[in-house]
């Protein structure tokens, strides 16, 4: 794997910080801006919304331009959004930070995937956008440990300076590794939008929305089912937790593996994994030693299914893959806030957290769904005109 693979790695590691570290920061945030917790949350659901939308803007708006030099200018935006965020004295200012660097995600992770896979050979292009996306994996392990510790001893403001700083050494690794040829396709806007009306590109980000949802579902509410069911302490969650980060760390880099062996039934099958762990957590949640083992293969499966589904939509949407790539980063976000809205809504209608992994197993079974009917389109012989 060449060495610019890790410089794009560096700068998902940033961004991948920059989203999920403000969850644990929530309280410093909220006692700061004079606002309650749940108001705090918001800055969560307000950055998803900004990658769904600023997704197919930022990709539309950078057709046709050198993609590294638009890597870098991603990576610019988000380093000036993130000191936005460490000066914003009010709430709202903190809120339009964070759609600023939310903006640049999307498309960012969209082209960075197409980038990556036009690096090196066909047959390990799946692999190459596994190791880009382990920035974003190790962002869930080390940077937002480490990142919330620093942000209760000196203050929540720090933690977005350091990402700031780190984002800098980002942008001098896409400078230096680089290379500046990297193939861009021409594509008119009419073409970008036309083979986003394909069936199969279609399928491919239904499969991202629903893979995202399953397990956003269950993840979002995985601390208080820890703690209510399992019985574990406080302090042990956090332990949990990251012994799940590590397990999306590897399900990654399986799936960069499997989906260079066979994509489509590799996505067949982690989907059924998904489904079975899904299933057997729901019975393992009143044992706290069956639920930590579980939770951690389900890390696994969970995050091996990205990199197909990075790869199958790009294959897909081969005339344009820019703008279809970075959907496919706004339907993951949007399963994400999709996942968790329905994981509450089934609180809401009186299921309890232990009941939540059988309403994840569903989302995922149809998502299982789409891909069969995928393959099944993809094998259907083709009919020449007489």
């Amino acid at each position: 794997m060449p060495l610019s693979l890790l410089a794009l790695a560096a700068a998902s590691f940033c961004i991948g910080t920059t989203e999920f570290v403000i969850m644990g920061l929530l309280p410093e945030v909220a006692a700061d801006l004079g606002v309650s917790i749940p108001s705090a949350g918001h800055l969560v659901s307000g950055y998803a919304l900004g990658v769904v939308v600023g997704a197919p803007i930022v990709a539309i708006a950078t057709n046709g331009l050198p993609r590294k030099a638009t890597l870098i200018g991603l990576t610019c935006v988000f380093i000036v959004g993130n000191v936005l965020c460490a000066l914003s004295p009010t709430y709202w200012l903190l809120m339009g930070a964070r759609v600023v660097t939310a903006f640049c995600h999307g498309a960012y992770f969209g082209i960075g995937a197409v980038v990556a896979a036009s690096l090196v050979e066909r047959n390990k292009r799946a692999q190459a956008v596994a190791l880009m996306f382990g920035g974003l994996t190790l962002a869930n392990v080390l940077g937002v440990p480490a990142g919330t510790a620093l942000g209760q001893q000196f203050g929540w403001r720090s933690t977005f300076w350091a990402v700031s700083l780190i984002g800098v050494a980002a942008v001098l690794a896409l400078i230096l590794l680089v290379p500046r040829n990297i193939p861009n396709p021409k594509a008119s806007i009419v073409s970008e939008f036309k083979v986003l009306g394909k069936p199969q590109v279609l399928l491919a980000m239904g499969m991202s929305v629903l893979a995202s949802a399953a397990l956003f579902c269950v993840f979002t509410y995985i601390a208080p089912m820890l703690r209510e069911v399992s019985g574990l302490e406080p302090h042990h969650v956090t332990w949990v937790l990251l012994l799940f980060g590590v397990g999306l760390t590897i399900g990654n880099f399986v799936g960069g593996r499997l989906a260079d062996w066979r994509l489509l039934a590799s996505v067949i099958g982690i989907f059924v994994g998904i489904i079975v762990l899904l299933v057997a957590l729901h019975f393992a949640a009143p044992i706290w030693q069956a639920t930590v083992a579980v939770i951690f293969l389900w890390g696994i499966v969970a995050f091996a299914i990205c990199p197909p589904l990075q790869v199958r939509v790009v294959d897909t949407a081969n005339d344009a893959p820019n703008l279809a790539s970075s959907l496919n980063q706004a339907a993951f976000n949007l399963g994400n806030a999709g996942g968790a809205w329905i994981g509450g809504a089934a609180l809401t209608f009186g299921m309890g957290y232990q009941d939540l992994p059988f309403v994840a197993a569903a989302l995922a079974a149809v998502g299982l769904a789409l891909c069969i009917w995928s393959q099944a389109l993809e094998r259907r012989p083709v009919t020449l005109p007489a």
